[in-house]
Formats: C-alpha cells, structure tokens, sequence
C-alpha cells in the first residue's frame, strides 16, 4: 500500500469542526498539542493524517518515534475516523448537531519497526465494524513504504452532556 497522504487538503480537517476542542493529540485550540489533521481519503475509502514528528518526540534511540507517540496518534486518528464514518452512515454533515463523539474503550498498538523521526508518517484507518454505541477501527502507520506499526481500537459512542461540554460550533 502506498503511503503518500493520498487525500485533498482542499477543505477543513475533520478535527476543525471543533475550533475549541483542547485535546492533546488533535484539538485545534491546544497550541501545546499535536493537532492533527485528518482528512478522508481522495477516493473516500479511508481516513489519512500524515505528521511530521519534532526531535522531542524521541524514543531514546537515534532516529526513533517514541512509541507513545505513535499510540496517540493512533488513537486520536482512529476516534476521528469514527466520528466521521457515523456522520457519513447517519447521512448527515460533518459535524452538525447533535454532535457525534466517542471515547475510546480500548487501544491495541502492535509496533513493527522503528518509526522513523526524520520524515512525516501517514497513518491510514477505517471502521471495519460500526454499530449502535460501537465503532471498531483499524489503523496503520507508514514511513515511506513500510508499515511501522497497526492499531485496533474500539470506539464508544457516548451524547455529550453540560459537564463535559460541547466542542462543536455553536
């Protein structure tokens, strides 16, 4: 599988629909944070980021991604990419409300090599099973050509309520 980004940058990140969402992996008002940047594929199939990781994201080792980077990558990615097959099975706009959100009620990360620091990785994820409360995403993460690591995350939809706030625009 290819890794270019592959996807068209012509229209705001998933994550945008939330201007005041704080999170540390992918909240665009978090100037501390990675901010992500999620986007469906060219051809709608997938959601793809790519990130270009900063010298303090090492593992310790020359030229190695610190793996707990890769995890939250993953797994914000991946609660993105649930968030936006549900508004798309729902027929519905991005983002309109009520807003859609899940959390997530597990994370798997299985590391196959070394994430390499010196160049961006994409990472590539789709819902394999959606049901009612229940998203299951798959994700992989490349530099270059070769898959570095793959996640399986189980999301879980939850409706936001006065104590955890409303990230989405009014």
């Amino acid at each position: 599988m290819a890794a270019e980004p592959g996807y068209e940058e012509s229209g705001p990140a998933l994550q945008d629909v939330w201007p005041d969402a704080t999170c540390y992996g992918c909240g665009p008002a978090n100037p501390r944070g990675l901010r992500i940047k999620s986007y469906w594929s060219s051809d709608g199939s997938e959601v793809v980021c790519a990130f270009q990781p900063r010298p303090e994201h090492n593992a310790g080792f020359p030229n190695v991604a610190y793996g707990g980077l890769v995890a939250s990558l993953i797994d914000c990615h991946s609660i993105w990419t649930a968030i936006a097959t549900t508004y798309r099975a729902e027929g519905r706009e991005h983002g309109s409300r009520p807003t859609i959100s899940y959390v997530t009620g597990n994370l798997n990360v299985s590391f196959l090599k070394p994430t390499p620091l010196d160049r961006p990785f994409v990472l590539r994820a789709r819902v394999t099973d959606l049901e009612d409360r229940k998203a299951t995403v798959e994700c992989s993460v490349y530099a270059g050509e070769v898959k570095t690591a793959e996640g399986k995350v189980l999301a879980v939809r939850f409706a936001q309520d006065k104590s955890l706030g409303d990230h989405s625009k009014s």
